[in-house]
């Protein structure tokens, strides 16, 4: 850190060399690495799932536990991991997350059986969640110049959002060309970058050095964040009406409340409640929630269209959602750096999910003759758009201005509203999806191929209609929630690290 001695006292450099800035940009380069092997890893194993369980010869029922256990332990362990960030320090938290989900990965290739893959997949889950968090505070501590912070947001909120598209490239190439394992073995390649550039580029800073690690605090918001996506998991393999579903949501909502209680309390809290009272810092985690809610419907219904239904490869399903990814690449810039600075996110955020919702509404008009060129691209385009304008923008104003001890463990609250908005939508839109195929062929022969096809375009329109709802009730709540205005830089903000 560049510091200098006025009156007697030492204080740190605010104007940063053209040498420190250059390396911020480095150091953003292999944070955008790192937590794209992150955000990748939620879908880039959906697509070699089949391929999977003939290698292995795991039932369909055992099947969702592959993605069960990694959305399990990544969630759970998250608020955990952003304060040992802060606590221990980035750096070293950083490189131990990225090889502890490189071994996991290499684990995941070799499995011999369901059991180990499972595992596997669980330990790539913890570790993620000390990484993802790591990354994220690295970036907010290191870019505070108010533009520079924009444009590095707008790099990591794109691949926040449209990770999961490129999983499900990725995958599709990777098993395709090559095998399944290559899926999870790709992890290994990627950690080796992230790992010597971590490792040259970063310096390690405690901000919270002489804070104490809240042990009740842990365990509650840990288990209620267990509890809370182990329930809507259950909503998919069993129904809302199981006590394995109910139960669950109930024991995460009291595990939570009362984790919000002791919050109050503890001396050296977990979440301390200054990083949630910020009115716009808590509509962001919302944003980001419902974001991830909605999201589902995009990514997990349209594959199964194209696939099943147009017939496209795994390969080719992953190359129809660039556009997506392109043109939400394109307004994540726009928002972050021009948009936001100029008109605030009670406009920015709920006019891209409006935009968003169109997308989506327009998407219901798919069929069984339908054309990716006429009933998808345009419609994925206009979705990309809008997730562009609210999740770079949300990322930001989530984790701006918090005190640097905190951003750690603002930056796990911002995965974890992410993780739990896809968990909830999941479950949600799969059982919607699932009573929408159910009722159309009720009164008609089940054994009609073509009855059949049209249940499924009636499950997936109607999974599209709620993605859209969600994202309507985004907007409303977005506009009603943030405050007018451009967000101010605060006292509190986080110094410019100088390494």
């Amino acid at each position: 850190m560049t510091q200098t001695v006025k009156d007697g006292a030492l204080t740190s450099a605010v104007d940063a060399p053209p040498a420190a800035s250059s390396k911020r940009w480095w150091i953003l380069a292999i944070i955008a690495i790192a937590q794209l092997m992150v955000v990748l890893d939620a879908t880039i194993v959906n697509i070699a799932l089949p391929s999977a369980q003939a290698d292995l010869g795991f039932s369909d029922a055992s099947r969702q536990w592959i993605v069960t256990a990694y959305a399990l332990a990544f969630a759970s362990l998250l608020l955990l991991g952003g304060r040992t960030a802060d606590l221990f320090g980035r750096k070293p938290a950083f490189l131990v997350g990225v090889v502890g989900f490189a071994a996991a990965s290499a684990l995941g290739g070799a499995a011999t059986g369901f059991g180990m893959l499972v595992t596997a997949r669980a330990l790539q889950g913890a570790f993620g969640a000390l990484l993802a968090p790591a990354a994220l505070s690295l970036l907010n501590t290191t870019f505070t110049d108010a533009r520079e912070r924009a444009r590095a947001f707008s790099v990591y909120g794109a691949i926040a959002g449209a990770g999961g598209a490129v999983g499900l490239l990725l995958g599709g190439v990777l098993t395709d060309a090559l095998d399944w394992r290559w899926t999870l073995y790709v992890n290994v390649a990627i950690a080796v970058v992230a790992f010597a550039g971590g490792w040259i580029l970063l310096g390690n800073h405690r901000d919270a050095a002489n804070s104490k690690l809240d042990v009740p605090g842990t365990v509650l918001v840990a288990g209620g964040l267990f509890s809370l996506v182990y329930g809507f998991s259950n909503a998919e393999s069993h129904h809302w009406g199981s006590p394995w579903t109910w139960g669950y949501l109930a024991a995460g909502g009291l595990l939570l409340a009362a984790f919000a209680w002791w919050q109050t309390r503890a001396a050296h809290p977990l979440l301390p409640v200054r990083v949630l009272l910020d009115r716009d810092r808590g509509s962001s985690f919302v944003a980001v929630l419902i974001t991830g809610a909605g999201m589902f419907g995009v990514f997990l219904f349209l594959t199964y269209y194209l696939q099943l239904n147009l017939g496209f490869s795994p390969t080719k399903t992953g190359v129809a959602f660039l556009p997506m990814v392109g043109a939400l690449m394109v307004t994540a810039q726009l928002g972050t750096t021009v948009l936001l600075p100029r008109i605030g996110p009670k406009t920015v955020i709920p006019l891209g999910f409006a935009i968003a919702t169109v997308g989506m509404a327009w998407l219901t008009g798919i069929g069984l003759g339908s054309h990716y060129a006429s009933a998808v691209l345009p419609q994925l385009i206009v979705i990309g758009v809008g997730l562009g304008l609210v999740m770079p923008t949300a990322m930001q104003l989530a984790t701006g201005g918090v005190a640097p001890e905190d951003a750690g463990v603002a930056s796990a609250t911002v995965n974890a509203m992410q993780q739990v908005g896809g968990s909830i939508g999941t479950a949600l839109l799969n059982t919607l999806a699932a009573s929408a195929a159910t009722d159309y062929l009720a009164g008609r022969n089940p054994a009609d191929r073509a009855a059949r096809a049209q249940a499924t375009i009636e499950s997936y329109t109607t999974a599209f209609w709620w993605s859209a709802g969600l994202f309507a009730v985004g907007a409303v709540v977005a506009f009603l929630l943030y405050r007018r205005g451009t967000p101010q830089p605060g006292p509190g903000d986080a110094p410019v690290v100088h390494m």
